[in-house]
């Protein structure tokens, strides 16, 4: 069983960046280990005060606000991760830009995002322990677990509530690339198949093409180089719905090299051979603009040596 602490009462005053930000959202965020149901039920029972006053869940934070949270029981915190881990030191290696604002991070293949599934620590657990000054670190959007390449991480609620209007915007350019099965057909540009998402018991998501009850899913397609073996495609996804360049690619008859949930297994066989053991979809370039400066920023995120040794073996055509 998870050990637990009781929290005592916290009197909280609100800093400048949580100015606007939902009293629910605040306390989500704040209280790391306590179910969403139980935050909803003190909030319910007016046991949250800001300013001495109850407030409703869609309360939104203003300067000043002193917010009373009550005694209340969490998780106790796992152990602190320690720096020394190699897969936490690593990443250091793997950022290709920070400032105060923001990091751009090449994801390592094979490293979730973030902790949960039995996973003691993901890159925002691994950067919380490595920046313990940046106090807000949090995730600007997702990459699976085997797809490496370029992910944000905020250091301000500010820049992550404008960096998520920019995605919203479809500000935000995220390309892909990926080694597919066999000789990609030049017509395929866009691919426009509704994906609806189930979760199994095991708490594995899977994804498949469903005309009725799929969400509305866009990716757009171009060949960069054709191989004996297959086609190197760059994917660019107009919407971000989970596996979409996996299934999109997977259902036209394409998958993707080495792709444990939708590939072909003689495919995945064969780029075994080649030394390839993980999955070939790499987000190797992002641009955005930046939330300080207004400037638009590009980022490209090298092959690590696996992707590139593989496609040094493979036979251009």
């Amino acid at each position: 069983m998870t050990d637990e602490i009781k929290l005592p009462i916290q009197m909280i005053e609100i800093e400048s960046d949580f100015i606007g930000q939902r009293i629910d959202n605040f306390l989500i965020a704040r209280l790391r280990g306590v179910p969403k149901s139980v935050i909803y039920r003190v909030l319910r029972k007016g046991e949250v005060r800001v300013n001495k006053k109850r407030i409703k869940p869609e309360y939104k934070l203003q300067a000043d606000d002193v917010v009373r949270v009550p005694p209340i029981t969490v998780s106790a915190a796992p152990e602190a991760i320690s720096v020394k881990l190699s897969l936490v030191k690593d990443l250091e290696q793997h950022i290709l830009f920070e400032d105060n604002d923001l990091i751009v991070l090449n994801k390592p293949s094979g490293m979730a995002v973030h902790g949960g599934s039995g996973l003691q620590f993901g890159v925002i657990e691994a950067l919380r322990a490595l920046r313990p000054q940046a106090k807000h670190l949090e995730l600007v959007h997702r990459l699976d677990r085997d797809t490496s390449g370029c992910l944000m991480i905020a250091k301000k609620r500010s820049v992550l509530t404008h960096l998520h209007a920019q995605l919203r915007d479809k500000v935000v350019e995220k390309k892909y690339w990926a080694l597919v099965a066999g000789d990609w057909d030049n017509r395929i540009r866009k691919v426009t198949e509704p994906l609806k998402k189930n979760t199994l018991q095991s708490g594995e998501r899977v994804v498949k093409v469903d005309a009725t009850e799929g969400k509305p899913s866009e990716t757009r397609f171009r060949i960069l180089q054709r191989y004996q073996e297959g086609t190197l495609v760059e994917a660019f996804p107009v919407t971000g719905r989970t596996h979409q360049i996996r299934v999109h690619t997977a259902c036209k008859g394409h998958p993707i090299a080495c792709d444990d949930k939708y590939g072909d297994n003689a495919f995945s066989s064969q780029m075994n051979k080649l030394g390839l053991n993980r999955l070939f979809l790499h987000a190797f370039s992002l641009s955005f603009l930046h939330p300080g400066t207004e400037t638009t920023m590009r980022f490209e995120a090298p092959l690590d040596g696996q992707l590139s040794q593989a496609m040094s073996k493979l036979t251009r055509k």
